[in-house]
């Protein structure tokens, strides 16, 4: 029996760009986990790096992005791209026996394509939301979506999902 999530990752207030086409996407996908029952979890990136200017640790930047709908205490703070280097959000999915992941959020060539190639390579079954993930560079985000299907995840838009269930 497997046992699911939805992970909104890095949506926060330093990812100005885009995530705005996508933020009503990603608030619907929110609300279908909760009808569903399925555990939603936000994944927030704090920069550690000398000098850095953005994901700062406690400052506004580094907050989940005001419009986000945040419907559960499940966040999680990374400081890696691939979400499964934060050990409390490691722990929490092995503590809940979590296998199976919607993944959704920024930026789609960097900590979405981290986590997604980290999740697929560890056994786990993943699938991309594909209207609910974007990028710095738009251009690309065709272009990693078809690296996420290459590597085994299911990538589907949202629509898709809401015939049917997660």
């Amino acid at each position: 029996m497997s046992s699911k999530a939805l992970i909104v990752i890095d949506i926060q207030n330093d990812i100005t760009k885009h995530y705005k086409d996508i933020i009503g996407n990603i608030n619907s996908a929110i609300g279908l986990a909760v009808e569903q029952n399925i555990p939603v979890i936000y994944i927030k990136h704090n920069n550690l790096s000398a000098g850095t200017r953005t994901f700062k640790p406690g400052t506004k930047g580094a907050e989940l992005a005001p419009e986000l709908k945040v419907v559960s205490d499940n966040i999680f703070v990374k400081t890696k791209a691939n979400a499964l280097t934060s050990e409390t959000f490691s722990e929490f999915i092995r503590t809940n026996g979590i296998d199976e992941f919607y993944i959704t959020g920024a930026d789609a060539t960097a900590c979405v394509k981290s986590t997604c190639f980290n999740m697929t390579k560890a056994g786990f079954t993943v699938h991309v939301i594909s209207d609910c993930v974007t990028s710095y560079d738009l251009k690309k985000v065709d272009e990693m979506l078809s690296y996420y299907a290459d590597k085994g995840c299911e990538v589907r838009p949202l629509a898709e999902y809401q015939r049917s269930t997660l």
